[in-house]
């Protein structure tokens, strides 16, 4: 059955959801909104469908992809919930942890898909990460210290929200997936170099456990720079996501260290795919499948948690 699906929010983002909708195996794209009606147009008519109001929009669907400015997220996705609608949201989850929260309520009461757009778990990368090495959901090897750098040119877009909600509560979400154990504390630095909030941070965490994490994210960088590197008592990881490149120091590695005796080196790789489109099919797929997904409302909320916690820092 062919899921109705509709689209709120036709800026930069609403466009590739749009796009991407209009051919989706086993959804429907049967409408758009935007605040801006002459935007609306524009995109609907680059996807095939009708621009409609957001009211007349949501009772129109099964289910809203919801891609507008943050402060909007948790107005229209209660809206959306309260209709029996599921709803797919981008990050940031909401402007608040209670907005998130409240969401999160909803739509267990409602029996309804609450999916965040953490796109970065449906990536290849992450999914090599987690497959070739064991290194499932919520925690596998034992992680001990994580070092997290994504840094980009300057761009005028997401500009109603710092570095740390438009791009380190990527690497937050990723981080908080893979240690098991609460976040205890924050300490942040940061800056505004071209925006009105702060456009480069760097956070160090700490987790209960006494896992500790540095997280860098820029978008006022020279150039593109994104790597993660882990470590802990079963060896070391490092990816290089531009490079696609990710290498694991472990007991019994393929490649053996010099030095270092029943130690070697797994090296692995991966052909990136439309990480978008994975979004859209375990969207549909928890729509029609129900049962345990990605990026739910509760992980939504924990990386803006993270978030929050980060920027008040900043600001501290």
């Amino acid at each position: 059955m062919s899921l109705r699906i509709g689209v709120l929010g036709a800026g930069y983002f609403g466009r590739f959801h749009a796009l991407k909708l209009a051919r989706a195996h086993g959804a429907t794209l049967v409408g758009l909104h935007d605040a801006d009606p002459g935007r609306a147009a524009l995109v609907a008519g680059e996807a095939g469908c009708p621009t409609l109001g957001a009211e007349e929009l949501i009772a129109a669907c099964d289910a809203v992809v919801i891609a507008t400015p943050t402060r909007f997220h948790a107005p229209l996705a209660t809206r959306a919930l309260e209709a029996g609608r599921h709803v797919f949201v981008e990050k940031p989850i909401a402007a608040t942890t209670e907005e998130a929260d409240a969401l999160v309520a909803l739509a267990a009461a409602r029996g309804r898909v609450l999916m965040v757009g953490h796109i970065e778990r449906h990536s290849a990368a992450i999914r090599t990460l987690r497959t070739s090495l064991a290194i499932p959901s919520g925690g596998g090897r034992r992680l001990r210290a994580i070092e997290a750098v994504r840094v980009a040119p300057f761009r005028p877009r997401s500009l109603d929200v710092s570095v740390v909600l438009d791009l380190m509560i990527h690497d937050l979400d990723l981080i908080l997936s893979l240690v098991p154990a609460p976040l205890a504390e924050v300490r942040a630095v940061g800056g505004r170099v071209a925006s009105d909030h702060p456009d480069w941070a760097v956070a160090q965490l700490r987790f209960a456990d006494g896992t500790q994490a540095q997280v860098t994210a820029s978008r006022v960088a020279v150039g593109l720079e994104r790597r993660l590197r882990a470590m802990g008592p079963e060896g070391e990881l490092r990816v290089d996501f531009l490079a696609r490149s990710l290498e694991a120091l472990a007991p019994g590695g393929a490649a053996p260290v010099e030095h270092m005796p029943g130690w070697g080196l797994d090296r692995h790789s991966w052909t990136d795919h439309d990480s978008l489109e994975a979004q859209h099919a375990a969207f549909l797929a928890a729509i029609q499948g129900g049962g345990a997904y990605e990026a739910d409302g509760a992980a939504g909320r924990a990386a803006l948690d993270a978030a929050l916690r980060v920027e008040a820092s900043l600001a501290g």
